[in-house]
């Protein structure tokens, strides 16, 4: 399995989750301009990161997988998934961008956006009034405050001003493996009905799952539910089921 992690996060946001899985051999990634590849040099598009997670792959003979993406991190798993690496078994795209951008995506709401992690006090904000729905331990709350001020200005400023409205719809119709999409029922960020309108239509082959009272940062807020999803979508789709 392998873990894309939200625009914000790390490659430590999947633990809780990665923990749950302890048959499995994962690989959790950070992407360029955040966190441990904070100094990695642009661009930190979503077609870079796509790239970057194919090299990675080739480079540690990764040839059996399934994908998992949350967020931002879904977004570049369509774009992967569409490119049909070998050995692609399945996508899990969790509380992820849409492959066709939702109307509430306005140049207003994009420049706003891109303040969200300007400071401290703004990354607090938006985690608590935003971001969950559910209380988190205080060692999470202070994860997400240090994963979001990680990151190269750069990094911080690409999605929301572009990444987050770009139209991926004819890539993701491309994709041809089976996939999952897990919504959180009360995710503000990517809501299940945008999910359901904006990106479902454009998969061939998915189910779609809702965690209850769950919020946009599933990966720590549902940990428990996200694992036992994905681990029986790979179990589904292993070639020796």
């Amino acid at each position: 399995m392998v873990f894309l992690h939200y625009w914000g996060g790390s490659a430590r946001t999947w633990a809780p989750v990665r923990e749950l899985l302890p048959r499995a051999a994962t690989l959790s990634i950070d992407f360029r301009g955040w966190a441990r590849s904070h100094m990695l040099e642009g661009p930190y598009t979503l077609d870079q990161y796509a790239r970057d997670v194919l090299a990675i792959l080739a480079a540690e003979e990764v040839h059996d997988f399934v994908l998992v993406g949350h967020s931002m991190g879904g977004k570049v798993a369509q774009l992967i998934a569409a490119a049909k690496p070998e050995g692609l078994r399945g996508v899990v795209l969790v509380g992820s961008g849409p492959a066709v951008p939702a109307a509430e995506i306005t140049p207003e709401y994009r420049n706003g956006l891109a303040h969200a992690y300007d400071s401290d006090e703004s990354v607090a904000f938006a985690r608590d009034t935003i971001l969950t729905a559910s209380p988190l331990r205080a060692a999470l709350r202070e994860q997400i405050l240090e994963d979001s001020r990680s990151a190269a200005e750069g990094a911080r400023t690409e999605w929301p001003l572009r990444g987050i409205a770009a139209d991926i719809s004819a890539s993701t119709r491309e994709i041809d493996v089976p996939a999952l999409v897990i919504a959180g029922e009360n995710d503000g960020v990517e809501p299940v009905d945008v999910l359901r309108t904006n990106l479902l239509p454009y998969l061939a082959s998915a189910e779609f799952v809702v965690i209850p009272s769950t919020g946009h940062l599933i990966p720590l807020e549902a940990s428990a539910e996200l694992a036992a999803l994905i681990g029986r979508f790979v179990a589904q789709e292993s070639p020796n089921r």
